[in-house]
């Protein structure tokens, strides 16, 4: 099946300009009909499903482009090599995006448990900065 750039951005969930970003960008291989206009078959499909997967890990525009050129060259040990070097750059940056979400969560789990203290009684209501001594208390 062929797809124009409305059928493939509407199939996708992405915008046109997305999609034609893409296709400037080499990230996306597309063919061009007889008025020169952007068709695309079910390899774009999987393309731009590998992309969409990509950009929500993190992913630079940049590092996918390195990526998809990899992928377009002869298949070789070295660019397998270089595909896996590009994921492991990312696994690094996903790790620390984890370990940054998990302190964000640690922290919004101790605020939660202060609130329920001060609302059960147990402690003061320190909750409002405007009741602060003039030193903010420490980490919020």
């Amino acid at each position: 099946m062929k797809y124009t750039v409305k059928q493939l951005a509407d199939k996708m969930e992405i915008s046109e300009h997305t999609l034609r970003y893409y296709t400037d960008m080499g990230l996306l291989p597309c063919g061009r009909d007889k008025n020169n206009r952007r068709v695309f078959d079910q390899e774009s499909v999987n393309w731009v499903e590998g992309i969409k997967c990509l950009r929500s890990c993190g992913m630079s525009i940049e590092a996918i482009k390195e990526y998809s050129d990899l992928c377009m060259e002869k298949e070789t040990e070295e660019r397998l090599r270089a595909r896996e070097t590009i994921f492991l750059q990312q696994q690094k940056v996903a790790h620390q995006r984890l370990a940054q979400a998990q302190a964000t969560a640690d922290y919004i789990d101790k605020k939660v448990e202060h609130y329920r203290a001060v609302l059960a009684g147990e402690t003061a209501n320190d909750t409002n900065p405007n009741n602060w001594d003039a030193a903010p208390k420490k980490g919020c």
